[in-house]
């Protein structure tokens, strides 16, 4: 995948450095055309009656082919734009499978996800740098990145994610498609929440005159109408007396009065359209073609109002506001109009007719586009892995993966691990030396489940699981805002975990992942707490895996008797060198390495 983003960006790269030079040559046309046309037909004017009028036709000739050069150059920037637009798709690609996560567009989590108390959120880096979030991304539309986010920190039902699966396969199989929307929603950019909102509002807002509608309908068609018959009349001298006046006086009181309402009607309207108008790209890729998958068919109906695409009915809303803006762009002209025609009031029912047909519509459309964004994200890590699974999620209560790895790793970093979870009544008792990977091992479990669960694919050749409900105690923190020290957040998490095994869930599983639990404390007080934990753990039925360095605890109950025992361990080679295989074994561990790392750093035994 590396050699074919980079071979992708740099065709890109070059194609846009074409047009840039291309560009360059009609901006200097351009010049070349509209002064000598200028100087020409001014010259031509000035000397008309001296054989000036070949001047004149000449300046009006380089003047069109002014504008025709405009045009021309307008496109070729588009058509540039859209090259550095792929070319930055492909090169963000090409980041992410090498893991550089300093080129990637930042993975914060959105402001609706309480971080410090979500059940797993921080222990495993889903937001930030180097961060699931990060190595998913970025998505091209600010819905999509809330619909992702939202998948992460939420699990779906068994069905959903099964219908997220097949989505996920078809669009991985489409790499162009998914280029394609990449680079439209590089070009749309950002909207913010205050250009879209007072859109929506509108949209699902009542019409400005609710008692007076229909009044107003009849009047904008009865008054221009009669004023022109009237006019007609009195010009043709059917009639002496000004009676034309009275209708056309009528209107325009009435455009006066109403005038205010109609304009924060258009401007309520205009403002956010015009940030939804950046998006119109993207909803004609998203309907563009058919799909198999039945998610994916979904979210193409629901692009639509009433038999009609969300590109077609945002066409529509263009027009209409495109003619109210009138008041606007011929402002002198604007007033002789709305008295004889009450121009205003025509496009105002126009906009309400748009906003009772598509408005409704217009939240969903920006959501099925976050889904089918979110899909494509999904999709584009299980095109850059083909040989990681899709998941099966089946009510069996266990979780046991093949050749399980850590997703932000690096695949030459990565090492893999069959691992079992369950069945209830049992745990993973992790154990081995500093460094020697139990952190990572936790970590990959936790993410891959969180990877499953979302639709997507996971770092493993295979995984079956349960639904689950992942509670987990890994990076445990103080907070001084809080007053907590870093035992009492440690027993603050651990709690959460205990309190989440009491919840009943039909057909789902807690799963929990506990790091060195309370290893602030002294070990006396320490094996105490582990195994009331423990304990409560397995007789709620819950499934997991716990690390530690105590290794008596292996030989107490609970976990005596429920403890699968595996461990990491370090590795000597005939030179005293220590290095780690981080390779999964059975048992408990037998070594430690603590003192023999203080000596690699200079710190000698006294």
């Amino acid at each position: 995948m590396t050699s074919t983003y980079a071979e992708r960006a740099a065709r890109h790269g070059a194609h846009g450095d074409a047009e840039r030079r291309r560009s360059r040559l009609v901006s200097w046309l351009r010049l070349a055309t509209i002064l000598p046309g200028l100087a020409a037909l001014v010259w031509g004017l000035a000397h008309v009656a001296h054989g000036g009028l070949p001047a004149v036709a000449a300046g009006i000739v380089l003047l069109l082919a002014y504008g025709g050069l405009v045009v021309w150059h307008a496109r070729i920037e588009d058509r540039a734009a859209w090259f550095d637009a792929l070319r930055l798709v492909n090169e963000r690609a090409l980041a992410r499978t090498e893991r550089r996560w300093d080129a990637l567009p930042p993975a914060e989590a959105p402001p609706s996800i309480d971080l410090p108390h979500h059940p797993y959120a921080l222990d495993l880096d889903l937001f930030g740098r180097a961060s699931l979030f990060q190595f998913l991304g970025p998505a091209a539309t600010p819905q999509g990145r809330g619909t992702l986010a939202r998948w992460l920190v939420g699990p779906a039902p068994p069905a959903e994610i099964l219908e997220r699966q097949g989505a996920v396969l078809e669009l991985a199989a489409r790499h162009e498609w998914r280029e394609r929307l990449a680079a439209h929603g590089v070009l749309a950019g950002d909207i913010r929440r205050a250009e879209i909102d007072p859109f929506l509002e509108w949209a699902e807002g009542p019409n400005p005159f609710p008692r007076s509608r229909v009044a107003l309908q009849v009047l904008a068609i009865v008054l221009p109408l009669t004023t022109c018959i009237l006019l007609a009349l009195f010009f043709a001298d059917v009639m002496d007396a000004a009676v034309w006046l009275i209708p056309l006086t009528i209107g325009i009181v009435l455009s006066f009065v109403t005038s205010k309402t109609i304009a924060h009607e258009f401007d309520r309207a205009g403002v956010g359209q015009y940030g939804l108008s950046r998006y119109a790209h993207l909803f004609r890729h998203a309907t563009g073609e058919p799909f198999d998958a039945p998610p994916l068919g979904a979210i193409r109906e629901r692009l639509g109002a009433e038999g009609r695409a969300a590109p077609l009915c945002m066409a529509r809303l263009n027009t209409i506001l495109s003619f109210a803006a009138f008041r606007y762009s011929a402002a002198l002209l604007h007033f002789p109009v709305q008295a004889l025609t009450l121009w205003d009031f025509h496009w105002l029912f126009a906009l309400d007719r748009w906003r009772a047909r598509a408005g409704r519509h217009v939240r969903d459309w920006m959501d099925a586009l976050g889904e089918i964004d979110a899909l494509a994200a999904l999709a584009c890590i299980k095109h850059d892995n083909p040989d990681w699974a899709m998941p099966d999620i089946d009510p069996q209560l266990s979780l046991a993966a093949t050749a399980l790895g850590h997703p932000l790793l690096p695949a030459e970093r990565r090492v893999a691990n069959d691992v079992e979870v369950g069945p209830p009544g049992t745990l993973l008792l992790v154990t081995g030396s500093n460094m020697s990977g139990k952190s990572t091992l936790l970590r990959a479990v936790g993410l891959n489940t969180v990877m499953a669960q979302a639709g997507g694919c996971v770092c493993a050749s295979r995984l079956r699981m349960p639904p689950s409900d992942l509670q987990t105690s890994i990076r445990v923190q103080d907070s001084l805002e809080l007053g907590l020290s870093y035992f009492m957040a440690a027993l603050a998490r651990l709690k959460g975990v205990v309190d989440a095994s009491e919840h009943e869930r039909p057909g789902r599983v807690l799963v929990y992942l506990l790091d060195e639990i309370l290893q602030g404390t002294n070990s006396v007080e320490r094996g105490i707490a582990v195994r009331a934990v423990a304990g409560h753990l397995l007789d709620a039925g819950a499934i997991g895996a716990m690390t530690t360095h105590d290794l008596a605890l292996a030989g107490e109950e609970p976990l005596k008797g429920a403890a699968r025992l595996v461990h990491f361990t370090e590795l000597v080679d005939d030179d005293g060198a220590m290095w780690f295989d981080y390779r999964l074994r059975d048992g408990l561990a037998t070594s430690r390495n603590a003192l023999r790392l203080m000596s690699l750093i200079g710190i000698s035994r006294q």
